[in-house]
Formats: C-alpha cells, structure tokens, sequence
C-alpha cells in the first residue's frame, strides 16, 4: 500500500480533535505537515502530533510537503482561495463545511478540481452515519414512496459557540444556518435525492445574541454579535414536494439542543434521529424502530471514507457538486429573509 501524504490547514479545534486523529488512526496515511498563519498554533499542533513540518503560510507548506490530500479547516471566509490553491498544488482536498462563502466560490472549487482532476469533498460528516446509511437504504428501496414533505431542524436553546468566529458574519457568512442548519439541509436533500428548487421563503432573527451574553458553550461578546440567531423557512420543489426548516443558535424552547430530520411519504414516514419508520399502510398502525449510536466516531468515518476514495477504493460519499447544491439553498434562505420576498430559483 503506498503510504498517503497528508496535510493540514489551520490548527484550531475541528483540526485538532477531529481531523488530526482521524488521520493517524487510518491504515497507510503519513501527516507531513500543518500550517496556520498563527505560527505558535502551528508549532503547538506540530509537536503535539509529532508531525515533522509547520508553517505560517499554507503555499509554502504545499510546496515543501507535497501533500496528496489536504484538509482545510479554516474559518468559511478563507475556505475558497485556500481549497484552489491546494487543488492546483495537485492535493485531493476535504474542506470543512460550508463550502464557501457564496455560490460562485462553491461553483469554482467544483470547477478547479474537476480541470485539476483532483477529489473535492466537504465536511457534512454526520452523513456517515449509520442512521443515515439505513434510511437512505430503505427510501432508495422505495419504502417510503413518493417524499412529498419534510420537517427538518437543528435548534439550540443557547448553543451561541463561545470559541472562534461563530458570530463573525463577515468570516463566517452567517450564523446558525451557514453552520448546523447547513448539515441538516445537507441530510434531508440527500435523502431526498436533490430534486430541483422551485421557491425559497424565509424569515431570520436576531434577539438574543446581541442581548445576552452566556450559554451552554461559554460567553460571547453581544457588541460583536453579526448573525442571525434564528432562520425558519418553507422550500417548495419542482416535484411539488416541500420542506419545512427550523435553525437556530438560541431560541427560547424546551431542550438544550433539538435535532431532527423527519420525511413524509405516500407509503410511509420516517425520522432519522434516531431511525424510524412509521407505516402508512391500510390495517394496524406500526412503527419500526433500529439501532442508533449518537456516539458514532463520524468524524473518523468521512476522513477514512475520503482517505479510501483518494486511493480509489470507493466512491465519494459527499461530493462538490453537492456541496453547490446545499451552497445554493443556504444563499436563497439568507436572500429571502433579508429581502422578505421570495426568492425563485
């Protein structure tokens, strides 16, 4: 087995819990190198990982390394000229959710590593999930017939992250939508098979976080509070079936943290989290539950899974051309809620 070079961009947290690990852990993979333009956290994660090589500036890591494949975890403002410049330095590239900024920056990654001939993924790892495995299963068998509505959600009491650039909008894009709202989105589009935007409405609000100050994941600074708290909004598609989407970062509700995919179909129901599915066949009502681990390692997954479809052994699960497809939905939401209008697609 030849031995794949990897390397990492930007040492904060989701680089250092989640992807660093993940890498050593997977069978003929070599971490060569990491760079963030804080020098000192690079160095701190080069000796922490024991990885021979760190860098303030990520081309020079490229070209010294020589990666194969690269991860970019770096804040969503920096996510395109970073992935561009480790697609034309020959290296398959994982990027962190979202893919970008804005649409054309999602369509020109897409576009550069197809003309580079490189792999292009993005970080929505909860889809590695068993959960997501079995339905998937079960919809693409026909279980539950024509999916003509879902309500999908990711709601946060006061989940406001007290760490990074979470409530930067000018680095972030925006807040709870760009963020955990873009995973959901990314889960009920994919079992539903991507079908074809017709009408985006939404509506978004931002009444606690420029008001209040500490939550469940540390404090923030409400003077520097730049995004929305809350995003509800209504997808209508060209198959005539419609989503219903609820995100938020804090929200005055019951538990500390909601999050649920549910589908409705015109044989059966069913909820992801955890997998379920209700009968809608004439006679007793059932629902069959099936075994679900929350605490599922899905980071590990999506870097092995990427890791295997670098060296061809299997198909991309998450590809870029998803990525624009989520990337285009998210844009639509955040136009509609600040115009009021509608937005075709």
């Amino acid at each position: 087995m030849d031995i794949i070079r990897a390397a990492v961009i930007g040492a904060g947290q989701i680089a250092r819990v989640s992807h660093l690990p993940a890498y050593r852990s997977a069978e003929g993979v070599q971490v060569v190198g990491v760079s963030d333009v804080r020098p000192e956290s690079a160095r701190k994660l080069a000796e922490d990982f024991s990885i021979p090589a760190y860098f303030d500036d990520h081309r020079k890591m490229l070209e010294q390394c020589r990666p194969d494949v690269v991860s970019v975890c770096v804040p969503n403002r920096f996510h395109h000229a970073i992935t561009l410049d480790a697609l034309r330095a020959g290296a398959h590239v994982l990027c962190e959710k979202p893919p970008a900024m804005n649409v054309g920056e999602a369509e020109e990654m897409a576009q550069t590593a197809r003309a580079q001939g490189r792999l292009l993924s993005y970080g929505f790892h909860l889809r590695h999930g068993e959960n997501v495995r079995i339905l998937k299963d079960i919809i693409d068998r026909g279980g539950l017939g024509r999916i003509y509505a879902a309500d999908v959600q990711w709601l946060r009491r006061r989940g406001v992250p007290g760490w990074g650039v979470f409530t930067d909008k000018s680095m972030q894009g925006g807040g709870p939508l760009i963020d955990i709202g873009a995973h959901a989105l990314d889960l009920a589009v994919y079992l539903m098979g991507y079908p074809e935007v017709d009408y985006v409405c939404a509506d978004m609000f931002n009444a606690i976080g420029t008001t209040g100050r500490n939550g469940f994941f540390g404090s923030w600074d409400p003077e520097r509070y730049t995004v929305e708290d809350a995003l509800f909004g209504q997808i209508r598609f060209r198959t005539g079936a419609v989503m219903k989407l609820s995100t938020s970062f804090a929200l005055n509700m019951k538990e500390k943290d909601r999050r649920q995919v549910t589908l409705y179909g015109d044989k059966k129901g069913a909820d992801l989290f955890p997998p379920a599915v209700y009968s809608g066949d004439d006679g007793p009502a059932w629902n069959q539950t099936y075994p679900f681990e929350p605490a599922e390692d899905l980071h590990t997954k999506e870097i092995h899974a990427f890791v295997a479809a670098c060296r061809g052994e299997r198909d991309l699960l998450v590809t870029a051309e998803q990525g624009v497809y989520v990337q285009k939905l998210i844009a639509a939401l955040y136009a509609s809620a600040e115009s009021k209008k509608p937005v075709f697609c």
